[in-house]
């Protein structure tokens, strides 16, 4: 009998799989899978459905019924990243901000309200927080999902964010091992080189991993990085890498980054690199986000992501290469990881962080209230797109801005490489604006030379009386003198924190906010906000009042009074 057909075999195999699917229902081949022993799913933004408040905790609800002991996690840092609030962006502080007030009772707090977020949606695991140390400063990935760039630092808080969200009742999946902070390799497009000696990793790098591993951590999850000095295989797929997180004392479970991230799927194939990661050591295979297109350009379904996995498994044990030893290993700690986490009574009351807002962002220079009578500006935004870990291109800025102005948002897109090109486009954008009218320019990379730093030349140059909002990490050196305001994050907080600087009449508690427990973000639409500007296009068509929208010269505007932006999660 092969391991396909043995029923002992193919529920040890699935013992050890936590997939993504597509839709806001369990489709039938999950239902089967999770009857078969599936360990569980990772719910992303389009399982969420926005209409319905009560929607996903009945989804959890009917996942539970098919198998009690079922692993939800959902992935929810807050700042940047966010899954239940997708729609309009996270209410929760991001890392970063926590890092520069270094309060930690405050990060434990914002553990507690994520834990009792996402046991409200029906959810286990939180695949939080991030232990990264960011010391590089163009790094594309991590950055201010980061607490910061000392080791002492993030050590601190991701210990109190593990106490919190543990405390809470959910596990906590510490991220990535062994560090994804001085990388400049996105691992979600291409496979990442940590061009670092051990000494120096365990040094700047590994403490915040033995940080949470004295916290209490119940599970930490890979990096798919290159460590050149214990060999060329990912720190998933090497054994070496992960024998190192064992020896220091880290008895929970070994999850696996996304397997369909590019660092995987375009090098070994995800198929191969399940085997691998469980030969290295690894216990629990994250499949990955189907709606992603990843390096197969969308050509695969959610249940084909989930057969190549077990397929490749299930070949393994045929063939040997896999013994069931290994795989029993695996199973017994994702095993051990659905036993549910104990809640503190205190621990599950309900947070609201609006009021902390203005006092986790920082201003330079004079950033004067707009005049009550000012009702139109224009978001020009310089931002590089959302990284897939990001993954909702919503502007936050845009939808809190519009309930207060009508906004009309400028996307310059890619910026050009050369200073002549890049201030062609600037200077295009910025002779549509009357002069009037208010300029708030949002960037996210100005902490390292590059071209959002030099657009800022060119607008303080037409421009001097625009706002820089820095959304990134701050710049490590002298801006041009425009007014900045550091958010530190894209989030719902930071944007709604920016309001109330410019208009400090506004309400925050806006009739159409939903409701804490709703987190709904979907149903997914093209951001109306958005005017995508081809590089040095030569004019770009006039302004136009209301919820309008024109095109011309391959340029799109839509003006906003208030509608809320959608997201949409791409690859």
């Amino acid at each position: 009998m092969t391991a396909r057909n043995d029923p002992a075999l193919r529920s040890l195999v699935a013992s050890v799989l936590w997939p993504g699917f597509n839709g806001h229902s369990a489709p039938d081949w999950l239902k089967r899978a999770l009857e078969e022993g599936l360990a569980g799913v990772v719910y992303f933004s389009q399982n969420i459905d926005a209409g319905d408040p009560a929607q996903l905790a009945r989804l959890s609800a009917e996942l539970r019924s098919i198998r009690s002991g079922v692993l939800i996690g959902v992935d929810e840092e807050g700042g940047n990243v966010t899954r239940l609030e997708a729609l309009r962006g996270s209410t929760v502080p991001g890392h970063w901000q926590l890092g520069r007030r270094d309060d930690v009772e405050l990060t434990r707090q914002v553990g507690a309200e994520l834990a009792r977020r996402v046991l409200a949606a029906g959810a286990n695991v939180a695949l939080a927080p991030v232990a990264d140390v960011n010391t590089n400063p163009r790094n594309p990935v991590i950055g201010v999902r980061s607490f910061g760039a000392s080791a002492a630092l993030v050590s601190r808080h991701v210990s109190a964010m593990i106490t919190g969200l543990q405390s809470g009742g959910v596990a906590a999946c510490v991220k990535h091992f062994p560090g994804h902070g001085d990388t400049h390799t996105d691992s979600h497009h291409a496979l990442p080189r940590l061009e670092l000696g051990w000494d120096e990793i365990e040094r700047e790098h590994l403490p915040p991993f033995h940080a949470a591993i004295a916290a209490g951590a119940r599970s930490i999850m890979t990096a798919h990085i290159v460590v050149p000095e214990l060999g060329e295989e990912p720190a998933t797929l090497n054994p070496r890498v992960l024998s190192r997180l064992r020896a220091a004392g880290f008895t929970g479970t070994i999850v696996t980054d996304a397997l369909d991230m590019a660092a995987i799927r375009a090098t070994v194939g995800a198929g191969p690199g399940a085997v691998q990661a469980i030969l290295a050591g690894a216990d629990l295979l994250c499949i990955g986000n189907p709606a992603n297109l990843g390096p197969k350009a969308g050509a695969t379904s959610d249940l084909d992501d989930y057969l190549e996995v077990q397929g490749a498994l299930l070949d393994a044990l045929d063939d040997g290469s896999l013994p069931v030893a290994t795989l029993e290993r695996a199973a017994a700690s994702v095993a051990g990881l659905a036993v549910p986490s104990p809640a503190h009574p205190g621990d599950t009351v309900r947070r609201d962080f609006s009021e902390l807002a203005r006092g986790l962002i920082q201003i330079h220079g004079a950033v004067p209230p707009l005049p009550p009578g000012a009702t139109e500006l224009t978001v020009l935004d310089l931002r590089e797109r959302a990284t897939i870990a990001v993954a909702s291109t919503t502007d936050a800025f845009s939808t809190a801005l519009g309930s207060e102005f009508v906004v009309e948002r400028l996307v310059p897109g890619p910026l050009p490489r050369t200073d002549r090109l890049l201030s062609g486009v600037v200077d295009d954008a910025l002779a549509t604006i009357p002069a009037s009218r208010t300029v708030v320019v949002l960037v996210d990379s100005i902490a390292a030379s590059g071209p959002q730093r030099t657009a800022l030349d060119a607008v303080a140059a037409v421009r001097p009386d625009a706002i820089v909002v820095n959304a990134g990490l701050a710049a490590a050196h002298p801006l041009p003198p425009l007014a900045l305001v550091e958010t530190l994050t894209a989030s719902r907080l930071a944007a709604e924190a920016l309001l109330r600087l410019l208009r400090p009449a506004a309400d925050s508690s806006a009739p159409d906010s939903p409701a804490a427990d709703s987190f709904a973000p979907g149903p997914f639409a093209p951001d109306p906000f958005a005017l995508t500007i081809p590089p040095h296009a030569g004019g770009l068509p006039a302004a136009r009042a209301g919820n309008r929208s024109a095109t011309r010269a391959g340029a799109e505007r839509a003006d906003a009074t208030g509608t809320d932006a959608e997201a949409t999660e791409r690859r």
